[in-house]
């Protein structure tokens, strides 16, 4: 649906500042009905490659390609995107509702099909209690929802949202992700930026990542998990181990009583045989995978 292809982004500030290099040749791909999580450090360039596939600023070099299923001129693109950027504007003297209605206008949605949608999704977005007070009233959490509610008004076709569950509780994270998902089931193609990782291995499909200005993946979150290194987790009745020869991971003790030696897979057989040299009884061998935040901060470094 959208195709990021070989974008670099450099900032020129001053003559005597070396010039900084924001995106390195970055493509990647948001394919239609997709929900992808856009991952990265601060600073990695998640918000310039959105600020760039909304054409708020220019690439120094490549392209944004879009879908036809999008639309065949920029007006139809864009009319068929919906936006909520990290640190929306609202109208700090319009009621909820009006601003809902005004954002609806502007896009030419008609009055009736308008209300109806605000009646459908205020009460998903748990907003549906303060549409008559005015904005400035709301609290952090209550702006993310009436932002996410202004974002799907017009029923785009994709919807790319930046840091939507940042600064909120984990009740609020949580109904959030709940609306995303069912915007996502009726069709709608999602992409959103993150920090919160477990929240992306939670409802995402696929995952884009960058890290200082280049791509570091660009796949399904499976493929991705499955690039870690399992290792496996046995537990043995005792309190204490022997010096082991064989080299383990990690040594825990768990509930007092039980012991827990995690080894990598090529290690297994060599730990198992030690322990039972040492008449010790081994009662659980569990295969443990990374998650994908672990994944991430060991990319990172």
């Amino acid at each position: 649906m959208i195709n990021f292809n070989q974008i670099t982004k450099i900032f020129k500030s001053d003559i005597l500042v070396k010039p900084f290099v924001a995106l390195d040749n970055v493509s990647f791909e948001i394919p239609e009905g997709s929900m992808v999580g856009f991952l990265g450090a601060n600073g990695a360039g998640k918000t310039t490659s959105l600020k760039i596939i909304m054409d708020f600023i220019r690439p120094t070099s490549g392209e944004v390609l879009f879908s036809e299923k999008l639309g065949k001129t920029n007006f139809e693109v864009f009319k068929n995107i919906g936006f909520l950027p990290e640190r929306p504007y609202f109208y700090q003297n319009l009621k909820g509702e009006e601003f809902l209605k005004f954002l609806g206008n502007i896009s030419d949605v008609h009055a009736s099909d308008i209300q109806q949608r605000i009646k459908y999704w205020a009460p998903r977005f748990r907003i549906d209690h303060a549409l008559n007070r005015e904005i400035r009233t709301y609290s952090k959490g209550m702006l993310q929802r009436i932002g996410f509610l202004a974002t799907i008004i017009h029923e785009p076709k994709i919807i790319i949202l930046d840091e939507p569950l940042s600064g909120l509780d984990p009740i609020g994270r949580k109904e959030l992700k709940d609306v995303i998902v069912e915007v996502h089931k009726q069709g709608k193609t999602v992409f959103f930026s993150s920090h919160i990782v477990p929240d992306i291995e939670e409802i995402c499909d696929r995952v884009v990542f960058l890290k200082e200005g280049k791509l570091v993946y660009d796949g399904s979150v499976d493929s991705l998990m499955r690039q870690g290194h399992s290792s496996f987790e046995i537990k043995v009745m005792a309190t204490s181990l022997p010096k082991l020869n064989a080299p383990i991971q990690n040594l825990s003790t768990f509930a007092g009583s039980i012991t827990v030696v995690e080894v990598m897979p090529e290690n297994l057989r060599k730990i198992i045989e030690e322990l039972y040299s040492h008449n010790l009884e081994i009662v659980g061998v569990e295969s443990k995978k990374p998650s994908l935040e672990e994944i991430f901060y060991n990319i990172k470094g």
